[in-house]
This record gives structure tokens, sequence and C-alpha cells, in this order.
């Protein structure tokens, strides 16, 4: 009883105080001058504005009263979101600080109803805000190699097929001709972290194909995957392969989770435990079309799960305010929306 007295608890990093360094309240109260020369911060830090035009850096004209400046070179006159994903917005600016602030709190995603409840703004305003910043994360997320351990695995999406209700009338579901044409495979990779003081992985990439087979498995591996990791993964035959050029480890999931030389794939089932949480209890239902946004929400999620939400939400409005203005959700409810899906060819 004495060592057990003896051992301190260790407090979970999501409940402790360095997890809270911003609040939603702290952004509502500043001002429209200083959300202006915060998103001017974040695009362009200390130095002179660039002009979108033609990225052209000078003591360009500013225009006080509209908060603009006028090109020295070409004329074009610009503001602090020209030329980003948040160019023509008719909301302040502070609100759009509030969503991102709304966004990084939600470690599980978060819907456009609640987002627009929020915010007091309407449904589809809300949708093409969240999505804006989906792109952001996706633009600019990390193209450097997986190393070392990388745990790599596939789930299905969008396959549920509902039975008719009488009996006679239902058909043999596994059928190919009689499956959910939406229905769609999410390929995760996960490097384990190489720092002692973090569990788990650290870097996160998602991916998504038709289904789980070879030909994609491979592409993903040698595309992503530096040569001479070691790739953990389970029995299904899509990874029969790449023992030509890395190093595998399987577990079969039929008998075990973890195999008797300690051979797990628990990084990649982690990260399907969140996309399922977000999935079922969030946004309930995910279109095709911006399924690759999703996957990657649920990976950037994962990646800062020890960062504040501070940290986070810095790290959100940099990416947004590099983002160059996306044709997708320019006019996405007068029709503008995209034709094809983001797969892995």
């Amino acid at each position: 009883m004495g060592d057990f007295m003896k051992k301190e608890s260790k407090q979970h990093f999501l409940l402790s105080a360095k997890a809270r360094t911003l609040s939603v309240y702290e952004i509502m109260q500043i001002t429209h001058e200083q959300a202006f020369l915060l998103f001017k911060e974040m695009r362009w830090g200390k130095e002179q504005p660039i002009c979108p035009h033609c990225d052209t850096q000078d003591h360009h004209y500013f225009i006080r009263g509209r908060k603009q400046w006028r090109c020295k070179c070409c004329n074009h006159t610009f503001s602090v979101t020209s030329g980003t994903i948040f160019a023509f917005h008719k909301l302040p600016l502070k609100i759009y600080l509030a969503a991102i602030a709304i966004y990084s709190n939600a470690v599980k995603g978060l819907s456009a109803l609640q987002l627009g409840r929020d915010l007091g703004v309407q449904y589809k305003t809300a949708f093409v805000l969240a999505h804006k910043i989906r792109e952001s994360l996706i633009d600019q997320r990390d193209d450097e190699l997986l190393s070392g351990d990388v745990h790599m695995d596939g789930a299905y999406v969008n396959g549920y097929v509902r039975p008719k209700n009488h009996k006679d009338d239902r058909v043999d579901r596994r059928k190919a001709e009689y499956q959910n044409p939406n229905k769609r495979c999410i390929v995760v990779l996960r490097q384990k972290a190489m720092n002692s003081n973090l569990q788990g992985a650290d870097k996160t990439k998602t991916y998504v194909v038709y289904s789980e087979n070879q030909k994609d498995i491979n592409h993903l591996a040698n595309q992503h995957i530096k040569h001479g990791s070691t790739i953990h993964a389970d029995e299904s035959t899509a990874y029969d392969t790449l023992n030509a050029r890395f190093t595998t480890k399987r577990v079969n999931h039929q008998y075990e989770y973890r195999s008797k030389d300690g051979v797990t794939n628990n990084l990649a089932e982690s990260y399907f435990s969140r996309f399922r949480r977000m999935q079922l209890g969030q946004m309930h239902k995910f279109g095709v079309m911006y399924l690759a946004n999703y996957a990657n929400e649920a990976a950037y999620r994962e990646d800062t799960r020890r960062w504040s939400n501070g940290e986070i939400f810095t790290d959100i409005l940099m990416k947004c305010a590099q983002t160059r203005t996306h044709k997708d959700w320019c006019g996405y409810w007068q029709g503008n929306k995209r034709k094809s899906e983001r797969l892995v060819c």
C-alpha cells in the first residue's frame, strides 16, 4: 500500500493546462484590427506584403480605410486574404478565426451543422468554410518519406447495402454487382515515433483507393515509404509483394492482435478508431468526392494529438493563409463542384 501511494498519478495531456492555451472566448474578444494583423502575420510574417498578382514584395500603397494594398508594379488591389483559400470572404475575419479555433478543439471532427450553430451562420456557409480548412490541410501536408517502422492497413467505407424487408426480395450482397458503387478503401501509412518521449506514431498519411489490392499498395509503399524501412501489415494478400523492397512483419488478425514476436498493426488500427468515431459520431456519412479530405483530417488530428489547441490553431491558420484559392470552393452552391474524386492513380 505504501509503494502504491508513492507512485504519482500521471495526468493525461489533454486534461493538463498545457493543452489549453487558447479559447474561443479569447478569439471573440479581439478587435477587427487585431484579427487583420494576425492574418497578415500568418501570411507574410514580419516581411512586407507580396502582391498575389505579380508576386512583387514591396512597400505597396496601403488603403487604410479599406484595409487593402495597391501594388506599385501592376496596380493590382489586394487584401490580406486575396489569393488564399479565404479569398472573396464576406464575413468578418474574426469569424474565420473563431471557426478555426472551434475546429481545432474538435478532436473527433466537427460537423458543418454544429459549426454553423456555434458561429451563427447558415449551414451552407459552415459547410464550405469547414471544407476550405480541410482543403488547406491536405494541400499543405508534409510530403517527406516515411521511414523506420511503418504500419500500413486499409479499411472500407460506404460499403453497407440495406437488405430488403422480405426475404424473397433479398440478394447476395457478397457479389460485386450487388455492392454499393460508392464503396472505397482508405489506406493509412503511419510512421512509428522515433522520439522516445512520444508514444505511438508521429506521421500519418492516408489515401483513397477502390480496393485493397497489390498494385495500389505497392505504388503507395514505393512512393511514400523510404527504401529499407520495415512495414507492419496484416495477412491480407495485398501486402504479399512488399518483400521485394521492404522488410515486412505480418500479424494474422484471425488468430491474434499481437504475434508472439511482438508484431502488431496497432498504429494503423488506432487511426481507424478515430476515423470511425468521426464518421459515425460527427459526419454520419462521407461523400466519395471529398472522402480523401475527411481521411486526411483524421490523420492530422492523430499527428497533433499531443499539441496544445493554441499550437493547432496557429498551424491551421498558417496553412490556410498559405493555401491558394481553390476553384472547387468558389461558387460551390452555385454549381461549381468537384467533378472527379481524389484517388490514387
